[in-house]
């Protein structure tokens, strides 16, 4: 899976926040708001192929925190990022 062009993640008052630039996300009317695990990851995988498996890995790396339980929240972000449309 990949992050779709045009989105980024800033911070405003604080929060980390994905947002979608350009004329392709013009019916993106949303902010989404990230955790500072989630915007880890996202910066981590911004223009990259990957799948729950690789952030996973990131998560590991950075966090102690048991596989299972990584690539499950993995799995779980990997499917409201599809769900939202900022991943394909």
């Amino acid at each position: 899976m990949k992050i779709k062009e045009g989105f980024i993640l800033r911070s405003i008052c604080g929060q980390n926040v994905i947002s979608g630039e350009g004329a392709a996300n013009v019916n993106f009317s949303k902010l989404v708001s990230l955790n500072e695990t989630a915007a880890f990851l996202f910066s981590k995988v911004l223009g990259t192929e990957f799948t729950p498996e690789t952030m996973a890995d990131l998560l590991l790396e950075e966090y102690e925190v048991t596989r299972e339980r990584a690539l499950a929240d993995c799995e779980a972000l990997c499917n409201q990022w599809v769900e939202i449309g900022i991943a394909e």
